[in-house]
C-alpha cells in the first residue's frame, strides 16, 4: 500500500492544485485566488498530500478568532475514498488545536453526497442551508459545524477519525 506525506503548500504547487479544482469542481477556483490563498499565511493553512511527487490532495482553511473554516478540500481524481482526505482534516485538527479553535465550520454542495459523508463520519453536523450558494449552478449548499474537542492527551487518536 503506499503512503503519503502532508505538507504545507507552496507556490510552486498552484498548477497541480488548479489540475485538482478543475477535475473536481464545476466552479473551480482561479490560479489568482488559489495563489493568494496560499500565500496568505496569517489566517489560512493550504496543505497537500503527496505520494511520489504528485499531489493527490490539498485542503485549504481559514482561521477567523477561534474558528476554523474548511475553504477548500479535493483529492486527484482515482485518489478518492483512500483516505486522502481525512488524513489532511486530521492534520488541520491538530494543527487547530494548537491554535486553540474550538469549532469548525464549512459549506457543501446539497448534493454532493460522497463529501456529505465524510463530514458526517469526522462529526460535521448540519446546521443550515444557503440557497444558491454555488454562483453559476444556484445550488443551495449545507451549512456544517463540528466542535474541536481539546485533547488533554496527545498520545491519543485525535478527531476527527475514522472510528466513529
Amino acid at each position: 500500500m503506499s503512503t503519503w506525506t502532508i505538507r504545507l503548500a507552496e507556490r510552486r504547487d498552484v498548477n497541480e492544485l488548479m489540475g485538482i479544482e478543475h477535475a473536481q469542481f464545476p466552479e473551480p477556483w482561479t490560479k489568482n485566488m488559489l495563489l493568494e490563498e496560499i500565500t496568505n499565511e496569517e489566517t489560512r493553512r493550504y496543505t497537500v498530500a503527496v505520494m511520489k511527487d504528485t499531489i493527490i490532495g490539498y485542503l485549504g482553511v481559514m482561521f477567523v478568532f477561534d474558528e476554523l473554516h474548511v475553504n477548500t478540500l479535493g483529492t486527484l481524481p482515482g485518489f478518492e475514498g483512500r483516505g486522502v482526505a481525512t488524513s489532511l482534516l486530521v492534520d488541520a485538527w491538530r494543527d487547530a488545536r494548537e491554535r486553540g479553535v474550538v469549532r469548525a465550520t464549512l459549506e457543501v454542495a446539497a448534493s454532493n453526497q460522497r463529501a456529505q459523508e465524510l463530514y458526517f463520519r469526522l462529526g460535521f453536523q448540519p446546521v443550515g442551508i444557503r440557497k444558491n450558494y454555488y454562483e453559476k449552478s444556484h445550488e443551495d449548499a449545507l451549512v456544517l459545524w463540528a466542535d474541536i474537542e481539546p485533547d488533554e492527551d496527545p498520545a491519543r487518536p485525535v478527531r476527527p477519525t475514522l472510528d466513529s
